[in-house]
């Protein structure tokens, strides 16, 4: 007799945790519901038993990624709480680089979302700022990372391995006396081995 291989469950985690895969690994362009039906093997009305449309599943995702991020913690050293979330949003959006440009755009956060969010806020204010300087420093703070991301994740150079098979041709057609400046940086930072853009984060 034939064993039929047993189907696996779809549950909400299941589906999620195709979904940030597909994005991932393709890019929020990619994500679907046939797609994240295929990639589940699953039909496509499978998916609506779970989720109401595509724009609960970005805002979803988005919830899966700020769950990733660790919390600073309210009460604690304000620098050294942010620093820590910091570099660890920076982390978190390395691995997850669609999510860059939509994190602060969704209008339905999740638990995890505002979780974190009251944690940074509550981080300031107990750090002893005022509201205004608590908006300001999370906007500031946010800015910086998010561009950073952003910067890693579209410059063509991946990290220290290939920075001289980009740069070389780059600088190559640069007349020194056109850009002394920038080939004065290039040759004595960007050129040397070992350089890593990242390593300007910190």
């Amino acid at each position: 007799m034939v064993k039929i291989a047993e189907r696996i469950p779809l549950t909400p985690e299941r589906l999620l945790q195709g979904a940030v895969a597909i994005a991932d690994a393709d890019g929020l362009d990619a994500l679907t519901m046939r797609a994240l039906a295929t990639h589940l093997g699953v039909k496509p009305m499978a998916i609506y038993h779970h989720i109401a449309n595509k724009e609960e599943i970005l805002d979803r995702i988005v919830d899966s990624v700020f769950s990733e991020i660790e919390l600073p913690v309210p009460g604690e050293d304000w620098r050294t709480e942010i620093r820590r979330r910091t570099a660890s949003a920076r982390e978190v959006l390395s691995r997850h680089t669609w999510a860059i440009g939509l994190m602060e755009t969704r209008t339905s956060p999740g638990p995890a979302t505002l979780i974190h969010h009251n944690a940074v806020v509550g981080t300031f204010r107990l750090g002893g700022f005022t509201i205004e300087m608590t908006a300001h420093a999370f906007a500031l703070i946010d800015a910086y990372v998010f561009g950073f991301a952003l910067s890693e994740a579209t410059l063509p150079m991946d990290g220290p391995d290939n920075v001289m098979e980009i740069a070389e041709p780059m600088f190559a057609q640069m007349s020194p006396e056109d850009y002394p400046h920038l080939i004065e940086f290039a040759s004595q930072h960007v050129m040397k081995p070992g350089y890593d853009f990242g390593e300007e984060f910190d």
